[in-house]
């Protein structure tokens, strides 16, 4: 080579490699659990976050918060896919998964100083969460679907904390009725629960429609306000002049000629109308537009029409009261045809909305939330997805856990036994998982006011003594029972939180060398701000960003 030296890299590369990459990627991604963890619990504080634009979103949700909050870090953005996952595969427990994550990232941070190989820790990691997965399962309490009282305090402790706690018993129990409502041979799809938002009332005057509401109103004044004993027709056709598939022009050189082809056009729309009519139909929504003629003769028949309907409206009206979707208006038969007991249009905070009704066997449902104002309603909504997720997997799956820290507790001292039968230095990584999970109770404590160590004594002894569903009371500060004091989760959300945490942590401990391209070590664009390209930010990546807005939420947070 003869002494030149060979570069590999471009000259505005970075790379960070060895144990610095290590503390940099541990530093962002318990940053970003630290940035979530006051919210954790029944006393959980909220997070007013504040966008470019001005857009505010205050809220208690973990999920939410990461997504709001400008992450760029790519370390950082692992955590952050923790939470999305179990957002997507469970509805509730986002914080846990996160705040857990970020605990053993720090907890491993320990033994690589100690020489403890990140390999060495992914096993130990990997064997603890196994049998973290085996230990819950044990414990786990046996629900039925029939159980509604179960499913109510289930569907209650996840809206704990959040916007909707104040109203949280009567939402609970429409949840359950919704969940219950939809469920069919292949499971539960919350697609068929619609959530419609109305400013303006309580959140307790909240109600379940059994059937749907579209945010539409009907196309013409003369028509029905109310059909009672409806038969429905579901169009994905518009109710208009079919236009031809070629260019052409039409030269007309005699009136005559041009009343012909207005006539023609008439009774086009007329032969549409009158297969409606003909098939039976009392009530018409269509998905695409409906000519003013045909909203004409529509109304002189007595028919209630709405157009534009969204497709996922549509789809569930048609599944809520039996109707099969039609694409050619031309074809519609009375079997095609659905049936509610009222189809109305009503005001609803100060909006008309179609309300379809009294359906047979509503297997589409609708949950009208009420609130003060949008910021409040924005909390429910988000609340009541969380519930409508955990009364799902419960159905789905039948079993439970006691909340208020016990699984976490009952797990610590399980895995430390399990960790005396493990040899090698797998063992010190099982035992700091062990000391990971703990993280749970303790944040509990001290979110509630509480004093975190009396806590977790107070914890271990009662799960010493075979009290496996001992949990922390956040309110008293007393270490009660927490399945016969009603908080209770669904077993998914606690094995699918260790699951997503201990592949966040593995995947990020196994990084030796982290290498950013030219565009990125440069600290981006002139007009990015300050903080951003700064060395030193959270994770020290400097040019990648650091942790991008998490230095702009200093005032928010």
């Amino acid at each position: 080579m003869g002494g030149q030296p060979l570069i590999v890299l471009s000259e505005e590369s970075q790379r960070t490699s060895g144990k610095d990459a290590q503390s940099m990627n541990i530093t962002a991604g318990t940053a970003v659990a630290e940035s979530v963890r006051t919210t954790l619990g029944p006393k959980g504080m909220d997070k007013m976050l504040v966008g470019s634009t001005g857009d505010v979103v205050v809220t208690n949700d973990g999920v939410t918060i990461l997504k709001e909050m400008d992450i760029e870090h790519p370390a950082a953005n692992m955590i952050v896919e923790v939470a999305e996952t179990q957002e997507d595969e469970v509805g509730d427990g986002t914080t846990t998964a996160v705040v857990v994550s970020g605990e053993l990232l720090k907890r491993a941070e320990d033994l690589l100083e100690q020489d403890i190989h990140p390999t060495t820790l992914a096993d130990g990691y990997r064997q603890a969460a196994e049998r973290a997965k085996e230990a819950l399962t044990e414990v786990a309490i046996d629900v039925d679907a029939e159980d509604t009282d179960v499913l109510q305090e289930i569907a209650a402790t996840a809206m704990t904390g959040k916007g909707a706690e104040s109203a949280k018993d009567t939402l609970a129990r429409i949840v359950v009725d919704a969940v219950r409502s939809v469920v069919d041979d292949d499971g539960v799809d919350l697609d068929n629960v619609k959530i419609e938002k109305v400013v303006g009332g309580a959140i307790e005057e909240s109600e379940l429609v059994e059937g749907v509401i579209v945010d539409k109103e009907r196309v013409h004044e003369n028509m029905p306000y109310f059909v009672e004993d409806a038969d429905v027709a579901v169009l994905d056709d518009a109710l208009e002049v079919r236009e031809t598939e070629i260019d052409a022009e039409v030269n007309v050189t005699d009136p005559d000629q041009l009343n012909q082809f207005i006539e023609q056009e008439e009774q086009q729309l007329r032969e549409m109308v009158d297969s409606l009519v003909e098939a039976g139909a009392d009530v018409v929504f269509a998905q695409d537009g409906i000519d003013d003629m045909a909203q004409h003769f529509l109304a002189e028949e007595g028919v209630l029409a709405v157009r534009r309907v969204k497709s996922s409206d549509a789809d569930a009206i048609a599944r809520a009261t039996g109707a099969r979707v039609v694409s050619n208006v031309t074809d519609v038969t009375g079997d095609d045809l659905g049936f509610a007991g009222n189809v109305a249009q009503k005001d609803v905070g100060g909006d008309q909305r179609v309300f379809v009704e009294e359906v047979d066997d509503a297997k589409a449902v609708t949950l009208v939330l009420r609130g003060g104002t949008d910021h409040v309603l924005d909390e429910v909504e988000r609340a009541v997805e969380d519930s409508l997720g955990v009364v799902r997997v419960t159905l789905e799956d039948g079993k439970v856990l006691a909340g208020g820290g016990a699984p976490e507790t009952e797990l610590s001292l399980d895995l430390r036994e399990f960790a005396d039968g493990i040899e090698g230095r797998e063992q010190l990584a099982v035992e700091a998982f062990a000391d990971a999970v703990e993280v749970i109770p303790r944040t509990l404590a001290e979110n509630a006011g509480l004093d975190p160590i009396d806590s977790l004594v107070d914890l271990r002894s009662n799960h010493d003594a075979g009290e496996t569903a001992s949990g922390l009371d956040a309110y008293t500060g007393d270490i009660v029972d927490m399945s016969e004091d009603g908080v209770v989760e669904p077993l998914r959300v606690k094995t699918q939180a260790i699951e997503s945490a201990t592949e966040a942590a593995v995947m990020i401990l196994r990084i030796d060398d982290v290498i950013a391209a030219g565009d990125l070590a440069g600290g981006g664009t002139d007009d990015d701000d300050d903080d951003a390209g700064a060395p030193g930010g959270p994770g020290g990546m400097g040019g990648m960003g650091g942790m991008g807005g998490m230095g702009g939420m200093g005032g928010a947070m």
